[in-house]
C-alpha cells in the first residue's frame, strides 16, 4: 500500500531519496485522502532552507488546512509549480504527479520510517 523506496514522517509526508543528495517531498495516500479534496497547496519559494519537522507549507483541502513538516533537513531546489493550477493532483497521484518540493538533503533520515513501520502507523490510527 505504501511505496517501500519512500521514507515516511509520523505526520505523513513523505521522502523520495535520489541518490544524489537530493529528494522529492510530498503527502502520503493516507494523507490525501483524511484531507478530502485539495483545492490549494501553499509552498515556499526554491532557495528557502528548513530544519527537519519545521513547517514548510500548507494544503488547503474543501474540510481543512493541514501544515507540511519538512521530513529532514534541507534546502528548497524546485517547487512543483503545475500544483498552483492543478492542486488535485495530490489526490490523484500523491506518489508522482503530487509531489510538492525538491530539496537538497542537509540532515540524515536517521528519524524517518520505512513503509512497514509507516503502514503500522497508519493502522494504529484508524482503529
Amino acid at each position: 500500500m505504501f511505496p517501500a523506496d519512500l521514507k515516511y514522517t509520523k505526520d505523513h509526508e513523505w521522502l523520495k531519496p535520489a541518490g544524489d543528495g537530493t529528494a522529492l517531498v510530498g503527502i502520503t495516500h493516507y494523507a490525501q485522502e483524511a484531507l478530502g479534496d485539495v483545492v490549494f497547496v501553499d509552498l515556499p519559494e526554491a532557495g528557502t532552507s528548513f530544519a527537519e519537522g519545521e513547517e514548510f507549507g500548507t494544503v488547503e483541502s474543501v474540510k481543512t488546512v493541514s501544515e507540511l513538516n519538512m521530513p529532514a533537513a534541507g534546502e528548497i531546489l524546485e517547487v512543483n509549480a503545475s500544483l498552483g493550477d492543478h492542486p488535485e493532483a495530490v489526490n490523484e497521484d500523491p506518489y508522482g504527479k503530487g509531489w510538492m518540493v525538491k530539496v537538497k538533503l542537509a540532515g540524515d533520515l536517521a528519524g524517518l520510517l520505512d513503509a512497514t513501520a509507516y503502514a503500522a502507523l497508519v493502522s494504529a490510527e484508524s482503529h
